[in-house]
């Protein structure tokens, strides 16, 4: 899987992971291992041809309007996303980029899961074809967005494991050690 996306992230990634070792293995809090990791994207992300996004922590908004998806059972949800980068509705033809889920490897299975759940509806195109969205006005719920990516944090083992989404699949997995 070869798209700028993914080689904007894993730059930023090798940046986070060789600045922040002693940082990443100290069991900070999720929220400030995403904040450090978006200031490493932001860093990737100003010198491409995405200049005019924003990488955001935690962002709920839509339009002014609390962030919802469409779950499985295609009930609305509302979502906050550990990290995204997107125009925050100032490019409304192409607002989503990334959507970015974090977590710590001792979390619970069913936390973990609902994640990867959350960034299959992220990625999807549609919500099986139930998604209106004309390029002029942001849509109701958000979906579209061109790369999801699951980030696991395993402090105790130095490694990090990582799961790309797109399109609502998962297409990609790999670890990644945190060199000391």
């Amino acid at each position: 899987m070869e798209n700028e996306l993914v080689k904007i992230f894993e730059r930023a990634n090798k940046r986070f992971l060789k600045e922040n070792t002693a940082f990443i293995l100290s069991n900070v809090a999720e929220r400030s291992l995403c904040s450090t990791l978006a200031q490493c994207l932001y860093l990737e992300i100003r010198h491409s041809k995405y200049s005019r996004y924003y990488v955001d922590v935690e962002y709920n908004r839509n339009n002014g309007r609390v962030k919802t998806i469409y779950n499985d059972d295609l009930k609305v949800v509302t979502i906050i996303c550990d990290l995204i980068v997107h125009s925050r509705g100032e490019i409304v033809e192409k607002d989503n980029l990334i959507a970015l889920e974090m977590k710590k490897s001792y979390r619970p299975m069913k936390e973990k899961e609902n994640d990867k759940a959350r960034l299959v509806a992220l990625t999807k195109d549609s919500y099986d074809g139930v998604w209106s969205f004309d390029g002029k006005t942001l849509p109701e719920h958000v979906c579209g967005y061109d790369l999801g990516i699951y980030y696991e944090i395993d402090s105790k083992n130095s490694l990090v494991y990582i799961e790309y989404y797109v399109k609502g699949k998962r297409v990609r997995t790999y670890e990644e050690k945190i060199l000391r």
